[in-house]
């Protein structure tokens, strides 16, 4: 029997990006990994324009497996994505077999009392994609509000990976110095610029670019990417 592999959490925030968490969020649960998500109030602002959902935050359960109700007019792709947390993956694991494909649960993120805002929850890590310059800023000067910034406070505190996604460009002097303070703190920045040299040949390509050296961070087996130097 193998040994449970502990859950990763996803903050979605108000960084334009949207794109990024989705196929993220996809590819952790087709990998067998169960994944607590939270998301900013910009961060839905965000994935509405940007992915045509609407979500009702208020609606969301707090640590529950997301389910119909947590979504309200969403577009069938994502619909199906957040709510098939027990389907087998079509992926393989090729040291342990076949994967059951993870689950996904909601934290509210002005819920302090998440399990997520604890360092006694362990966790895999955590990524923020897209991460906007407001979270960098708090997560950087530890000057936290929400549990977004809480559970990034946690991830530094008990020198877990932190993975923070930046998209905007170009950079000002203080979000360039809080990509510092936050490296520095042991968090890894990672922006998202994907590269060119794999054969891109679509937005999705581009997008799985990044998703892949995310996963690859989080030490989660994928195959985004060409791998350079490979056949």
């Amino acid at each position: 029997m193998t040994t449970p592999q502990l859950p990763i959490v996803l903050a979605i925030t108000g960084a334009s990006g949207a794109i990024y968490a989705v196929r993220l969020l996809e590819t952790l649960l087709a990998a067998g990994r169960d994944v607590y998500v939270t998301v900013s109030s910009s961060g839905v602002a965000v994935i509405e324009q940007e992915l045509g959902v609407r979500i009702a935050l208020k609606n969301l359960l707090v640590d529950t497996a997301l389910n119909e109700s947590a979504l309200i007019e969403a577009s069938p792709q994502v619909r199906q994505l957040l709510l098939r947390p027990n389907q087998p993956a079509e992926v393989h694991d090729y040291s342990s077999g076949q994967l059951q494909r993870g689950r996904a649960y909601y934290c509210h993120y002005q819920d302090m009392m998440s399990s997520i805002a604890s360092g006694s929850f362990l966790t895999g890590g955590m990524v923020v994609a897209p991460c906007s310059g407001s979270t960098l800023a708090a997560i950087a000067c530890s000057l936290g509000s929400n549990l977004i910034h809480r559970a990034a406070e946690v991830h530094l505190k008990e020198r877990r990976k932190l993975i923070l996604v930046p998209r905007e460009t170009p950079l000002s002097l203080p979000q360039i110095e809080n990509m510092r303070r936050a490296t520095e703190a042991g968090a890894v920045i990672l922006p998202a610029s994907p590269g060119f040299y794999h054969g891109a040949e679509s937005v999705a390509d581009l997008v799985d670019f990044v998703v892949g050296r995310i996963c690859d961070q989080l030490q989660v087996g994928n195959a985004l990417i060409h791998r350079w130097g490979t056949e």
